[in-house]
Parts: structure tokens; C-alpha cells; sequence
């Protein structure tokens, strides 16, 4: 008797050229190195850093009006609500106190009892008067009397914290809606950074713009390297802070932020840059964080924009696309192309490669002289004798030319 036995099905993998096969693994490892990659700094400018294990939480009490400021709105709100209908609750139950010991109570139909606060006869009308008292309403129907001291007292403290917190919340309010983050939020900053050629020195650059027609008064522009680094000691830091200069010496860190405009770091000695050529730079696990500061002109407030570049995001051998273009009696803006780019021609070595190739190039030209001398044989310094003393002999045999050319005209003057 036959049995069927089931045999494991055999999937072949279709069969790819050899430019894909050996772009394949590069494609992965490249796929890898981006997953790993950790930011410090996220592209709409969020920090990329959690406090924890802080335990002096009570500094966060000290300045409770930054923190019901940085609170979140959902928060904030219930805090808001919160704190009045407490304060309102707290002062309502006070003059329901008021009444119940003074026996208000226990008099209401008597019109010849004079209470502390007319028509006060429950727990619900004492927390209306105390709402009206606070937010200073009067209605008019529910009134303090004269013969009730305590209630004058209460009175007076409810209006002076009533005033307090009246001015605490909504100051608190007023600031957070005032806020400029949102004003951030129309500064933008182009999607990759490029590496290129400007005139004949080889120059970091990205792009800024502000969306608004209001602008941002005294802008500047700063950015900042963040690469781990392994002193000299053998110590180890973290995300180290390195600058990069984008004009600080000459003042183009000022933006006159109308259009967009690049951003340029040359890449020089004193860069970060000068010994990253186009291959290392893909191998390097760096970030570039740019910070766009300046005041708001509607409010006069600082606003901050930040943003940043992990080597992926740096561009060998691509500048920007330009979107500035002249129309009848203006200028416009071409935002569509903000984030374009394209190729240039850029030689894929480093800074200091390039500087070094510079250098070689004119060594002929500083050296002729000295490979003359070793061509034909003769020590250096003979050789300068020679040439002195030979241009020495050439000036005295024209010095007595000329000597003997002026006997001459003497001589035939005289003759004359």
C-alpha cells in the first residue's frame, strides 16, 4: 500500500544580474546604517532627549509658572478650570459656614433676623454668591449686610486671592498662547545638506526661507557638529558639541531672512570638515544641528527654529536648485523647489586632499632652479657664485660702455 508523503516545496530565487548582486549588500548594509542611526535632534526641531532618574522634583515646583507653561494644552486647561472651581467651591462652603454658625439657617422665614448675606439659604446659594464675589458680577439679589464682620473679613480675603489668581492663570494663558513656537512652524529649512565647489573652495550649504510675509527682525544662524569623540587621554565623550562657522567672522550669520537663502560653511582648516572626503563622509555617524533665532516683528518675541543633517542627508556633489525669479516689478519665491537639488561636478577628495594636490602642483615651478643645479652637477651655492659674479661683469662692461660712449661726445663737442 502506497502512502503519500509530502516533500517540502522548493522555491528558487529568481536569478539577478550581477550588477544587482553585487549592489545588493550594499544596498542592506546601507539600509542598517541608516536604521541605526540615532538623532539628537529631530528635522522639525524637537530634542531627541528624555530626563530620567531626576529626583530633586521639587525644583520643578519653585517655578510653577514655567511649568504650567510648558504643560501641555490638555493639561494646562484642566488646570485652569480646576483651580477656579476650587477656589470658587473653598469660598462658597466658607459662607455656607458663615451662615450655618451664625443661624442664618434657622431664620429665613423670620424678616426680622438680619443675616450675613440676604437670601442666602443653602449650600448652592452660598457657592453662587461666592462666583459673583470672585468674578465680580453683583446681580444683586444675594448681598453682604453690615452686621456680619466675619463676612466683611471673607470678603476682603476672597476678593485680594480672587485678584491673585485671576492674574496667575490668566497670565499663564496669555503666555502660552503667545508662544512663539508656532511661529516656527513657517520657518523652514531645506531637506538635505549639499557639499560642493564655490569659488574654488569646497563649502557646506543648505537653505532657510520664511513663509511669512511678517519677518523675523535680527535673524541669525548658527549650527553645531554633534559626533562622539575619544580624547587624546583615552576618554570618551558622548555627543560632543563641535561648532561650525557660518560666518561668524564676516557677519553672514545676520540673515536679511526676505527670500530663502543658502547657508555657506567653507571647509577649511579650522572646519570639522577638512579631512572628511566623499567616501568617509558615507562611513561617518555625524549630525549637523542648525539653529534660525531671531524676533518675532508682530510680537517682539524670541523665536527659535532648529533642524538637522545626519550624514545620509548630506549631499556630495549637488547644489540647490534656485527658485528666485524676476517677474514684472517683483520678485517670487518658487517654493515647489525649496528642497531641489541638483548634480555638479565635485571631486570626491577632502578639503585638505585638494589643498595638498594645490600644494604639489607647484612644486616644479618653486623647484626648477634646484633640479637645474642637480642636472648639471654643481653644488647650489657655486652655482649662485657664478651666476653673481657673472651678472657682476655684465653690469661693469655696460657701466664702461656708457663711460666710453660720454669720452667720445665730449671729445667730438670740443672738436666743434
Amino acid at each position: 500500500m502506497e502512502q503519500d508523503v509530502e516533500s517540502p516545496a522548493i522555491i528558487r530565487q529568481p536569478k539577478l544580474p550581477k550588477q544587482a548582486r553585487e549592489d545588493l549588500p550594499k544596498r542592506h548594509a546601507e539600509m542598517d546604517r541608516t536604521k541605526k542611526i540615532q538623532r539628537y535632534v529631530q528635522k522639525d526641531g524637537k530634542c531627541n532627549v528624555h530626563h530620567g532618574n531626576v529626583r530633586e522634583t521639587y525644583r520643578y515646583l519653585t517655578d510653577i509658572f514655567t511649568t504650567l507653561v510648558d504643560l501641555k494644552w490638555r493639561f494646562n486647561l484642566f488646570i485652569f478650570v480646576l483651580v477656579y472651581t476650587v477656589t470658587w467651591l473653598f469660598f462658597g462652603f466658607m459662607w455656607w459656614l458663615i451662615a450655618y454658625l451664625r443661624g442664618d439657617l434657622d431664620h429665613l422665614a423670620d424678616n426680622k433676623w438680619t443675616p450675613c448675606v440676604n437670601n442666602l439659604n443653602g449650600f448652592v446659594s452660598a457657592f453662587l454668591f461666592s462666583i459673583e464675589t470672585e468674578t465680580t458680577i453683583g446681580y444683586g439679589y444675594r448681598v453682604i449686610t453690615d452686621k456680619c464682620p466675619e463676612g466683611i473679613l471673607l470678603l476682603l480675603i476672597q476678593s485680594v486671592l480672587g485678584s491673585i489668581v485671576n492674574a496667575f492663570m490668566v497670565g499663564c494663558m496669555f503666555v502660552k498662547i503667545s508662544q512663539p513656537k508656532k511661529r516656527a512652524e513657517t520657518l523652514v529649512f531645506s531637506t538635505n545638506a549639499v557639499i560642493s565647489i564655490r569659488d574654488g573652495r569646497l563649502c557646506l550649504m543648505f537653505r532657510v526661507g520664511d513663509l511669512r510675509n511678517s519677518h523675523i527682525v535680527e535673524a541669525s544662524i548658527r549650527a553645531k557638529l554633534i559626533k562622539s569623540k575619544q580624547t587624546k587621554e583615552g576618554e570618551f565623550i558622548p555627543l560632543n558639541q563641535t561648532d561650525i562657522n557660518v560666518g561668524y567672522n564676516t557677519g553672514d550669520d545676520r540673515l536679511f531672512l526676505v527670500s530663502p537663502l543658502i547657508i555657506c560653511h567653507e571647509i577649511n582648516q579650522h572646519s570639522p570638515f577638512w579631512d572628511i572626503s566623499q567616501a568617509h563622509l558615507a562611513k561617518e555617524e555625524l549630525e549637523i544641528v542648525v539653529i534660525l533665532e531671531g524676533m518675532v516683528e508682530a510680537t517682539g518675541m524670541t523665536c527659535q527654529a532648529r533642524s538637522s543633517y545626519v550624514s545620509s542627508e548630506i549631499k556630495w556633489g549637488y547644489r540647490f536648485t534656485p527658485v528666485l525669479t524676476l517677474e514684472d516689478g517683483f520678485y517670487e519665491v518658487d517654493y515647489n523647489s525649496f528642497h531641489d537639488i541638483y548634480e555638479t561636478n565635485t571631486p570626491p577628495y577632502s578639503a585638505k586632499e585638494l589643498s595638498d594636490m594645490a600644494n604639489r602642483s607647484r612644486l616644479p615651478l618653486t623647484w626648477s632652479l634646484a633640479s637645474k643645479l642637480s642636472q648639471q652637477g654643481l653644488p647650489e651655492s657655486e652655482q649662485e657664485g657664478q651666476e653673481t659674479k657673472t651678472s657682476l661683469d655684465e653690469q661693469g662692461k655696460s657701466q664702461q660702455t656708457e663711460r666710453n660712449g660720454d669720452i667720445a661726445n665730449i671729445e667730438s663737442e670740443s672738436k666743434v
